[in-house]
């Protein structure tokens, strides 16, 4: 053992210290820069929502976009096919030139878990039930990670967006406070954002007004309204000419009588859709829709290239910058529905910080002096390691950006105890030795080495407890194994590491007093 001074355990603990406490300082003092801790949806309130997504819609969407590839590649190929129709899961179509049978039929058979019904040339085009049951895992996945990115775009900060179950998805939004703030955070979440160019049935354009949906069907088309009158009514064709799928941006701007309105662009399929449609229906109306609501419908002049286009329909700035969060995100392939919704009051939250805080310094002030009673001089450095370990959890905390949680805070109060046990056991090994006659620099170095297996058992197995509860825990479970790996972490980096330093470097001190009552609270031969 080395005879006192500097040795490599205390150098790594002081940068432990200084790590530690510099990375805390932000947090604690709640300074404008750095790195802090975010607090979670329990602890500075917010909204938490139970979404249900209505998966069945996801198939009636993939057929629609399906309709619009079989439409385009026929256009561009020169097949000819009549009454292209979409029925809720079915596609139904009539080929009129049975020479261009085999290369239809070669390109549906590109389309993935596409089932394909025919008598003659009349065709019947579906999902085959593992297709459906992939296409609504997917509605769901995709659901999450759009709802994810928009609330991101929003600028909310440490959401928590997770599947749950077969068809739901829990949203947590920490800091929202006012019904405001709550409203506008519903809409954007639940906006479908289903953008759709579309064909104005121009033969039919006069009976819009007068037209039932159920005969507009009849003919292949639909009737929506008009965004900012919804008297008004649009017949157009039911198979869209292209959707939202194909958008790559889409932002804000303002059009020449100063009104905000949303430009978009598409990817490079789509800018050739689009270019191709214009030039072949150049004086025809094209009715540009989102969410089955016609923002606009005006005549083509002349072919449009380039990929790009205009949504003005009446907005407010705000509503405009929403509309442009949720495009740029992408559609939701099924709509959602609010199943539950619970709000958070702050001062709940605050209630929840005060009571944890008074249990979190009540049990650690009360472990404190224990430990100096009971071991002397030992506890007060086992107090050392445990203060550092605070503080390197609050700091590592912070640095990665977690989100601390009221089970997060639980987290702490229990890395607290493993900490000070771990000392526990080291002391009483040291304790055992020393009653056994052994000097004082033997009896430490044995006395980790025997502590040594038992912290570690006790470490690990916690540890891989808290994995499991990470990768499969949803929100403050999660926060709680966080908190609790990082606190396991860096307990056996102080209590292990930086206490046998701090004793390294005091040994010729213990030594020459021999005063072992005040070292570790024991007189020989007890």
């Amino acid at each position: 053992m080395n005879k006192g001074g500097l040795n490599y355990r205390l150098v790594i603990f002081f940068i432990a210290i200084i790590f530690g406490v510099g990375f805390t300082m932000p947090t604690l003092l709640q300074t404008k820069g750095g790195a802090k801790i975010a607090l979670g949806l329990d602890l500075q309130g917010g909204l938490h929502m139970l979404l249900g997504v209505k998966t069945d819609e996801a198939i009636k969407s993939k057929m629609k976009s399906i309709a619009s590839s079989v439409k385009f590649y026929t256009d561009n190929n020169d097949i000819i096919i009549n009454d292209l129709r979409v029925h809720n899961d079915l596609i139904t179509f009539k080929l009129l030139d049975g020479d261009e049978e085999k290369n239809l039929d070669a390109m549906l058979k590109k389309i993935q878990g596409l089932q394909i019904k025919k008598e003659q040339l009349s065709y019947t085009l579906s999902l085959s039930a593992a297709e459906q049951v992939a296409t609504k895992k997917f509605a769901v996945s995709q659901a999450v990670e759009t709802i994810r990115n928009r609330i991101d775009q929003f600028g909310l900060s440490e959401p928590n967006v997770a599947k749950q179950g077969e068809d739901k998805i829990l949203v947590e939004l920490p800091g929202i406070k006012t019904i405001a703030e709550e409203q506008r955070a519903r809409e954007l979440i639940a906006k479908a954002a289903h953008l759709q160019l579309m064909a104005v049935d121009e033969k039919r354009a006069d009976q819009a007004g007068s037209m039932s949906e159920d005969e507009a069907r009849a003919y292949g088309d639909v009737i929506f309204p008009d965004a900012t009158n919804p008297k008004q009514k649009y017949i157009v064709k039911s198979v869209p000419i292209l959707d939202g799928s194909m958008l790559t941006d889409a932002k804000v701007g303002f059009s020449q009588m100063n009104q905000p309105v949303i430009n978009f662009t598409l990817n490079s399929e789509g800018a050739k859709i689009f270019g191709d449609f214009t030039a072949k229906n150049v004086g025809n109306h094209l009715a540009i829709v989102l969410d089955n609501v016609v923002y606009s419908a005006p005549v083509i002049r002349e072919r449009i290239g380039g990929g790009s286009g205009q949504i003005s329909g009446g907005f407010s700035v705000k509503e405009a910058h929403d509309v442009a969060i949720a495009l740029r995100s992408g559609a939701l392939l099924a709509p959602v529905t609010l199943l539950e919704k619970r709000s958070v009051g702050p001062s709940l939250g605050a209630d929840s910080i005060k009571a944890s805080l008074i249990s979190l310094i009540t049990g650690f002030s009360l472990v404190v002096l224990f430990m100096i009673v009971y071991y002397g001089m030992a506890g007060i450095i086992a107090d050392i390691a445990l203060i550092i370990n605070l503080f390197l959890v609050v700091a590592i905390m912070a640095l990665f950006g977690a989100t601390l949680t009221l089970p997060g805070m639980a987290g702490i109060v229990l890395t607290v105890g493993m900490a000070v046990d771990a000392n526990v056991i080291i002391n009483e090994r040291i304790r055992e030795l020393l009653r056994s006659g052994a000097s004082v620099s033997k009896a430490i170095e044995k006395g980790y080495d025997n502590a040594m297996s038992a912290i570690l058992d006790a470490n690990i197995t916690t540890l891989i407890a808290a994995v499991v509860l990470y990768a499969y825990g949803t929100g403050p479970i999660k926060g709680f194994a966080v908190t609790m790996s990082i606190g396991i972490l860096a307990s056996m980096l102080t209590a292990i590491l930086g206490t046998h330093g701090i004793y390294q470097f005091l040994m010729p001190r213990i030594e020459k007093s021999k005063s072992l009552p005040f070292w570790f609270g024991i007189k020989r031969g007890k």
